[in-house]
């Protein structure tokens, strides 16, 4: 039985409501959609301009096709201009390349079967444009034919009359097929010679950065300063020192000194010291303090070399061993800072913070919400006062409670023992850098009887010479015997004040003076660290050989009890300043204390590994030290102390350049969060050196919260690092956090000694100094002030041990970090001449175009003005040319001799 026919339901082909729909939709939309619509259902429906330029480039095709040679050469330069002249908008593609399109595999095809010839040369030419649009499926195509139209041609076109797509196409191509060839050890000159001509045409095309990049990519970025000229060089040097950070070894050394020698080829003589410094070379330090013969050139070229510690001797050249070519007087007063302590006090007249502040000015204890009586050990809150006043008076030398206090009724007395040693000492930094003056003061409590006031006496005639040098060379004179002396503190005091006095300065003499505290094996480990830390900031940054030696051998001789001494930390540390800033010089020490089978091995490599490489932002150095943080370490069985130092080795790292300090602090985030103990104590510290007299809101958030912790060690460091991020800025916000603090741990001594400190280093100097290490636009960073800053930093990794116990006197290790913060302008008579200047926060432009303004929200002062650690300021008028390159710290000025007074309009 056959089966039912069902009744089928008639459907309709299409949807009534969705055409409906549909037929709305598209009235809506514009008549311009509607024609591509149209053009894709009808296959591409061209104007009749269009249709007859793929007529015409079809036709030229054909004839390429034909066997006539005669018609080759016409039709190809037909198509040259075709394919010139042709405009187009910056996203789509010109219209002879996208009609011409299908056509180029039979062209290229052609192109295999014609002789070498001029016209084969052309043809190539044109084939390498084509090959743009073929760049996805047949990689490097447009270098290839560029290669062959210039191998087969004898006067071979220039890339650049292409245009700048075209170059752009061929610089990413260049270096692609450079590393290619690299890696197969092919020739690679022709593509060398033709990235020259490529970095040319970009240059003369405000496309720096490009030009710059491409030579990086072929490796041989030596040869732009060849192609600069008086327009690109400043934008090319601002490009390529803004990537040394960015750059691995030795790529970034490369960079800056190709920079220095534009610069130097331009006479632009401060910007090229200021990289020499950088580098750390002694040889075209000394060349570029002479190459200027303007003696005001060389006057501000021996600031700048005073503010960065650069030893004497470099610039002496050594004419004959005995007699060292003698420099001018007044070149020698600049390049020892002797005026410096004179011109910060009249800057502080100017600013109206002469008169000295006492501790209740900087407390504010009014203010505390304490409701119960505080029930502090006064000889605790004592030292506290005697930090604080040192630190808030310092540089001025007119503090109530020391300098200025009647004989007898000193605030000395008013401390315990090790106590005095501080108050004593104190005095050095109420009186910083004022060697005159200073020394008479200090020098009546050399003779007291009291063993402890004696030594810090020592100390504070090492700290008030910091950072100056005289001819009389007081400090070594003064502490030079004390160095053998038989009394432990006068001995440390004065191995201390000498590392302090001449830090930065390389001096043999001292080597030979301390190197015997270190190899004696009689000598205690506290004796033998503190020569090995002073002998670090001596030399620090000099790979100096005896004392590397010396160091070595000793911690491969000592005993292991001995080595586990708190102390040989600071072994370790003077040993890893020596490499301060050198890279890679640092190797063989590495290996070497690899073979130690001690613990102490371990801090030793991690510290001299992070000192070489302070700054840098060197990524893999930072990724190795997150290793190091990462290890979960049974305490019993090994010393975990080298984690403190990885993770302040990951702020000494990155705090070289922006980026890397921000994403550092998402690390130090997960470490607080993850880590042992010992890695939460060091991470407070780490954002400390960090941010150091830069109070960014975040930072100080971060920290506020860290000192409520519950571990007190890290609430203590936290509280630290508070006074370290906020030195010398009088942060108001900061100010209130601390009297907060005070309140909270008012009974909790430990705390409210160290919330004190902070209050201290936050007026540091009344606001006039900081102790950030980056100076020049911070663009150079101090060996010295990164020491000091470190010394301090390692005595807080066991603050138990040391600042609270009774070595508080390292709180002072500060002192080679402490400067003023001013601009002073100088006439050519080296007297302070007030100018109007702008002062504003600094603006990155490198790389923009034009001339965009370098600082932001300016306000007009008249100099001596204050400089906050992301300020900068610029002159307001065109009346005086400044000489230096950065208008910081002292500038000298010269008056513009094409500069006309404007005389108000008589009315």
């Amino acid at each position: 039985m056959p089966a039912p026919i069902l009744p089928v339901a008639p459907v309709t082909s299409d949807d009534s409501k969705k055409k409906k729909k549909d037929v709305e939709e598209d009235k809506g939309k514009s008549k311009e959609e509607s024609k591509d619509l149209a053009k894709q259902e009808e296959g591409e429906e061209l104007s009749e301009e269009d249709q007859q330029l793929k007529n015409e480039l079809e036709m030229l095709v054909e004839r390429l096709k034909e066997s006539t040679t005669t018609l080759h050469r016409p039709a190809l330069e037909t198509l040259r201009t075709l394919i010139r002249t042709s405009t187009s908008s910056m996203t789509s593609v010109p219209k002879p390349l996208k009609f011409l399109r299908p056509h180029y595999p039979d062209l290229q095809a052609l192109h295999q079967q014609w002789p070498a010839s001029e016209n084969k040369s052309l043809f190539a030419d044109i084939l390498s444009v084509l090959a743009m649009t073929y760049s996805d499926t047949q990689p490097r195509g447009t270098l290839h034919y560029r290669l062959l139209s210039a191998s087969t041609s004898e006067s071979p076109s220039e890339p650049g009359t292409w245009g700048h797509e075209y170059i752009r196409h061929l610089s990413a191509e260049l270096g692609s097929e450079y590393m290619i060839r690299l890696e197969a050890g092919q020739d690679t000159t022709e593509l060398l010679a033709l990235g020259l001509k490529c970095a040319k045409f970009l240059l003369e095309h405000n496309a720096e950065a490009d030009a710059v990049d491409l030579l990086e990519e072929i490796e041989n970025v030596a040869k732009i300063g060849d192609l600069v000229n008086n327009d690109t060089f400043t934008r090319v040097c601002a490009y390529m020192l803004s990537c040394v950070n960015f750059l691995p070894p030795p790529d970034d050394v490369a960079f800056l000194r190709t920079a220095h020698d534009i610069y130097m080829k331009y006479s632009r003589v401060p910007d090229a010291l200021a990289i020499a410094i950088k580098l750390g070379d002694q040889e075209l330090i000394e060349n570029d303090f002479k190459s200027p013969a303007n003696p005001q050139m060389k006057r501000q070229l021996a600031f700048l070399l005073a503010r960065a510690n650069i030893p004497l001797e470099w610039i002496q050249s050594q004419e004959s061993e005995d007699d060292p070519e003698e420099l001018p007087e007044d070149l020698l007063e600049c390049l020892s800072n002797t005026q410096l302590s004179c011109h910060f006090r009249e800057y502080g007249k100017e600013l109206g913070v002469t008169e000295p502040k006492s501790l209740e000015d900087i407390y504010k204890s009014h203010l505390e919400n304490v409701r119960t009586a505080t029930t502090v050990d006064s000889a605790r809150g004592n030292l506290a006062g005697t930090f604080v006043n040192a630190f808030v008076n310092a540089g001025f030398g007119n503090d109530k409670l020391m300098v200025e206090a009647e004989e007898g009724n000193s605030w000395i007395y008013k401390n315990k023992d090790h106590g005095m040693m501080s108050a004593t000492a104190s005095l050095g930094l109420s009186l910083l850098w004022d060697t005159d003056v200073g020394l008479s003061h200090v020098d009546k409590y050399t003779y007291s009887s009291e063993e402890h006031i004696k030594a810090g006496a020592l100390l504070a005639t090492g700290i008030l010479n910091s950072g100056v040098r005289t001819e009389a060379d007081a400090a070594l004179a003064l502490l030079g015997d004390h160095v053998g002396n038989k009394s432990v503190p006068l001995k440390t005091s004065a191995i201390v004040g000498l590392g302090l006095a001449y830090a930065g300065s390389h001096r043999e003499d001292l080597v030979a003076l301390l190197v015997p505290n270190i190899v004696d094996d009689a000598v205690s480990m506290e004796i033998a660290s503190l020569s090995a830390l002073a002998l670090g900031f001596i030399g620090v940054g000099s790979c100096n050989y005896d004392v590397t030696s010396s160091i070595l051998q000793t911690l491969m001789e000592r005993e292991d009890a001995q080595l586990n001494e708190k102390w040989a930390r600071f072994m370790a540390l003077g040993l890893a300043l020596l490499f301060l800033g050198r890279q890679d010089a640092s190797d063989a020490t590495i290996e070497t204390l690899k073979a130690i089978p001690h613990s102490l091995s371990k801090q030793a490599q991690i510290l001299v590994d992070i000192c070489s490489f302070a700054g840098t932002s060197n990524v893999l150095k930072i990724q190795s030290l997150l290793h190091y943080c990462n290890d979960h370490i049974d305490k019993e069985k090994q010393d975990d102390t080298f984690q403190a130092f990885a993770v302040i080795g990951i702020a000494l790292i990155a705090m070289g350049e922006d980026v890397g300090a921000e994403m550092s602090l998402r690390q130090f985030n997960h470490l607080m969060h993850y880590g042992e103990p010992i890695v939460r104590k060091a991470v407070p510290l780490a954002l400390g050196l960090l941010s150091a007299s830069n109070p960014q809101l975040n930072i100080l958030d971060t920290l506020s919260k860290y000192s409520h912790d519950n571990d007190l060690q890290v609430a203590i460091n936290a509280i630290f690092a508070m006074g370290l991020v906020g030195a010398g800025s009088n942060n108001a916000r900061l100010a209130q956090m601390l009297r907060q603090l005070a309140g909270y741990y008012h009974k909790e001594p430990d705390c409210l000694f160290m919330v004190r400190i902070a209050q201290g280093l936050v007026h540091m100097g009344k606001g006039t100094i900081g102790i950030n290490p980056f100076f020049s636009d911070r663009q150079i960073m101090s060996r010295t002030a990164v020491a000091g800053l470190l010394a301090t930093l390692t005595a807080f990794t066991d603050s138990k041990a040391f600042v609270l116990d009774q070595y508080h006197w390292m709180l002072y290790f500060l002192v080679t970090a402490m400067y003023p913060r001013f601009l002073i302008t100088l006439n050519e008579e080296l007297v302070s001449t007030p100018v109007t200047v702008r002062v504003g926060q600094a603006v990155d432009v490198v790389g923009q175009a034009g001339k965009p303004r370098t600082i932001s929200g300016f306000q007009t002062h008249q100099t001596p003005v204050r400089l906050g650690t992301t300020e900068r300021a610029e002159l307001a008028t065109e009346e005086y040319l400044p000489f230096a390159h950065v208008l910081e710290g002292f500038v000298i000025l010269q008056k513009n001799p094409g500069w006309e007074t404007q005389d108000a309009m008589e009315l």
